[in-house]
This record gives C-alpha cells, sequence and structure tokens, in this order.
C-alpha cells in the first residue's frame, strides 16, 4: 500500500486525518499531510507502541482502524533494545529500519515474507550431494546456477514448499526472511540450531526478525563497526552488496539518520 507522508495530498490523506480524530486528535480534514497530521500521527504511534517515523503506512491504519497494536508487529520498545544490543544511537536503528526494512514483515494470511532464492538453491543441493544440474533442468524456476525467477509475496512461498520437496532445509536456507530479508542459510553463523529453528523463529513475530538482524550485524565485526561509526557507504555495501549505491541505500541512511537524530534532540 502507500505510505502517507509529509507533504501528500489527497482523499487518502483525509481519511487518515479522520482516523486520527476518531481517536482524539484536534485536527481538521485538510486533505494536506501538513505539521498538524504530523503531529498526529506521531502522537498515535507512540500511544500505540508502534515505530515512531511521523509516516503512515499499513501498520499505522490498522492501529487507528482497531485502536491498538497487533501482536507480533514491531514497536519502538524492540527497536530500544536492538540499538542497546548494537551499542548503537536508537537513531541508527530507526534508520537502518526505515531504509533497509521490506516493510511488514507478514503478509496478510500470516505467512513471513520471504524471497526464494533458486540459486542458492542450486548451491545448497550440490553441497548436498545431489545431482543440482539435473534438479536445474527439471525444474528451472527452483533450482537454478542464476538467480531469478521471482514471483512475489505469496508465489514465493509455493516456490518454497516445491522446493521443500525436494530437501526441506535446502529450501529453507534458500529463501530470506521477514523484515530485514535474512538469509536462512546464515543460521548457524547467527546461533539458531537449525535451519528449521531459524524459519520458526522468523514466523513467530516482527521481533524476532529484528533480532536475526541483529544476530546478523553482531556476527560480522566490520560491519557492526561500520554501523557503531555510522559510516553509511561501508555499511551499506556490507549489508546490501556492491550494488548498493544503485539504490543509494548509504545516501538514504544518512539522511534518516540526521532526520532521526534531530527529532531524538527535541525538546518532549
Amino acid at each position: 500500500m502507500t505510505i502517507l507522508r509529509r507533504g501528500n495530498v489527497g482523499a487518502d490523506v483525509r481519511e487518515l486525518q479522520r482516523l486520527l480524530r476518531t481517536r482524539g486528535a484536534q485536527i481538521e480534514l485538510t486533505a494536506e499531510f501538513d505539521d498538524a497530521t504530523l503531529a498526529a500521527v506521531v502522537a498515535a504511534q507512540t500511544h500505540y507502541g508502534l515505530v515512531v517515523d511521523g509516516k503512515a503506512g499499513s501498520k499505522t491504519l490498522l492501529a487507528l482502524q482497531l485502536d491498538g497494536r497487533q501482536p507480533g508487529q514491531l514497536g519502538a520498545d524492540d527497536l530500544r533494545r536492538a540499538a542497546a544490543q548494537l551499542e548503537v544511537p536508537l537513531a541508527s536503528i530507526r534508520a537502518v529500519n526505515e531504509v533497509e526494512s521490506t516493510g511488514p514483515g507478514f503478509l496478510p494470511d500470516g505467512r513471513p515474507v520471504i524471497l526464494f532464492e533458486r540459486h542458492i538453491m542450486y548451491r545448497q543441493v550440490r553441497a548436498l550431494g545431489l545431482d543440482a544440474d539435473a534438479l536445474a533442468r527439471q525444474y528451472p524456476n527452483i533450482v537454478n546456477p542464476k538467480r531469478g525467477g521471482y514471483m512475489g509475496k505469496a508465489a514465493e512461498h509455493m516456490r518454497l514448499a516445491r522446493a521443500s520437496d525436494i530437501d526441506h532445509a535446502c529450501a529453507l536456507a534458500s529463501a530470506s526472511w521477514g523484515l530485514f530479508q535474512i538469509m536462512g542459510y546464515h543460521w548457524e553463523r547467527l546461533g539458531y540450531a537449525s535451519a528449521e529453528a531459524f524459519a520458526d523463529a522468523m514466523r513467530q513475530g516482527e521481533a524476532q526478525q529484528l533480532d536475526a538482524f541483529v544476530r546478523f550485524v553482531l556476527a560480522d565485526t566490520a560491519l557492526h563497526k561500520a554501523l557503531k561509526a555510522r559510516r553509511w557507504a561501508t555499511f551499506a555495501a556490507g549489508y546490501n552488496g556492491p550494488a548498493y549505491k544503485d539504490n543509494l541505500y548509504d545516501v538514504r541512511l544518512a539522511r534518516a539518520y540526521a532526520r532521526y537524530e534531530a527529532l531524538e534532540r527535541e525538546p518532549a
């Protein structure tokens, strides 16, 4: 869905303002996401224990509609805990959550967001001693030396299920999971008992998905140092790979950090 933010105008903003008014906000139905609407969104996110970013996405709108944060959703306390574990400012975690996360960590049907990587499945089954090339000829969209074949959203779980028919553990290891799209094959390095245990944790909630991100950073000394020093280009290169510049990850992280750091310095 569209994420509403400061500067937006239109019917969707008017509906947001209407929802905010039903929860006590003293704002006008201007259909413009102005300063008053921003303040009301921040107040609502704080009240519901959501991640406070001043943007109205699906989680904020659902909380306003149902008058409460839903079980399993990432909250402000989760971000504070992650910041403490990584020994970085809260603004750093808020920036990473904004730029690097995929949005909701779960599909509307309750399953975690995943992206199945057929080239990783090729590598996993080959390491297991199976004939990866024969499997690639038979199931090219599931096992393939080249990346691709993405179908998105719920259809990725269909690909995962087909891969599980070949080998369940290899399939789980060949998908990226949750908010921060951590690859399953990292399970051992991140301290999980198995690929199955990692996948089970990713199914429990967005807090567990954030924990996987924290483990991922702690397991990589260079990545952790870059995050602590706010060397955003180094962090983005380590986390996103050499193509990070194509999406301006470092620039977006730096801007988000500066914005959140300024907000945290503002008097309450």
